[in-house]
């Protein structure tokens, strides 16, 4: 068919129904053996346990064009298995690793034609989720699930380049210390809704959340973890048991030690340290890396030095590094780049 008649330059980061989805059904104990489908609409009861109880988890991941030519994706494998433990602690069957790589290189390879071009920007976004699919009534996890998989080309998460922003210290908790923070469920972003409305309300951009038990340790975001950088250039990432285990966060750390010579630390963050960072930003799957220019804490301001105008030094090192990795015109280090076709 080839390319679609798309305008990457100009594609915003919102859903545009493509031509295949994957999915798969629990029953009777058992995953049946999954299939593309083009039907892009679910039929469900009512009393269906993912409306009742929430009971789904989700992951997202993107596909590029590499410098080469070839239809990638980054660290898939990492994705699978975050997944699994997402639905070992909603109680839902786990969609086995081997099964989810599969399913995500059918339904990148059904879908080429919309992933976008090389030096585009864009990229295409994949968005696996699970959920519970018969009634259920009393509070017990379902015994009905289903697995799907969407795609959906997306464009660059900043379209005129990643200025720094404003974020807030947050009055609300995102997650308990032994609750779901440390996986990725519908539930958890639910509860950020009006958390991350009120930020924007207040002209803020997004929200940093500390630990709920002693809200003195920095955690997340609603969507994406912190990295800071130290004025000796250590790269620091908040460590915690209620964090979101990014798999950005993981890379950027692998990337600034082994990459690019940088001390990289993973080490609960006291707040009270974070006026000392030189640098600071958010990393995650859609923007990669945000920057950071300033937090503000009930009105008390803490700037970085980097500045309100483009990403530290160091940031944009890690960044650079990441993406290029991402494309194509970095080496990966092995087992980072899965290939589609």
């Amino acid at each position: 068919m080839g390319k679609q008649n798309i305008d990457w330059a100009n594609l915003g980061f919102g859903y545009i129904k493509t031509d295949y989805r994957y999915v798969s059904n629990y029953k009777n104990g058992a995953w049946d053996e999954g299939t593309l489908t083009t039907e892009d609409t679910i039929t469900l009861s009512e009393c269906a346990c993912v409306f009742q109880y929430a009971q789904t988890c989700f992951e997202g991941l993107k596909a590029y064009t590499t410098e080469d030519g070839h239809i990638v994706t980054f660290r898939p494998d990492l994705n699978a298995e975050r997944m699994i433990n997402s639905a070992k602690r909603l109680e839902m069957p786990p969609f086995s690793k081997e099964r989810f790589l599969d399913a995500i290189t059918k339904l990148v390879a059904a879908n080429a034609d919309f992933v976008p071009p090389y030096g585009s920007g864009a990229t295409l976004y994949i968005r696996p989720f699970l959920f519970g699919t018969n009634p259920v009534i009393g509070v017990k996890p379902a015994t009905e699930y289903q697995f799907r998989a969407f795609v959906t080309p997306v464009g660059p998460y900043f379209k005129d380049g990643a200025k720094p922003i404003t974020i807030r210290v947050c009055d609300f908790d995102r997650a308990a210390p032994h609750g779901t923070g440390h996986v990725k469920a519908g539930l958890n972003y639910a509860m950020s809704l009006h958390a991350i409305v009120d930020a924007h309300n207040q002209g803020f951009d997004e929200n940093m959340y500390l630990d709920a038990a002693t809200r003195t340790y920095v955690e997340e975001t609603g969507g994406a973890n912190f990295i800071f950088v130290t004025k000796d250039n250590t790269v620091v990432t908040p460590k915690s048991d209620s964090i979101l285990p990014s798999i950005t966060r993981r890379s950027i750390l692998y990337v600034a030690e082994h990459c690019l010579g940088l001390k990289a630390e993973e080490r609960p963050v006291p707040f009270e340290e974070v006026k000392d960072f030189a640098e600071c930003g958010l990393c995650g799957t859609a923007a990669v890396v945000s920057p950071v220019g300033k937090i503000v804490d009930h009105g008390k301001e803490i700037c970085f030095p980097s500045g309100m105008e483009k990403m530290g030094p160091v940031t944009q090192k890690l960044y650079d590094t990441l993406t290029g990795i991402q494309m194509g015109h970095i080496e990966a280090p092995e087992g980072w780049i899965h290939v589609i076709k």
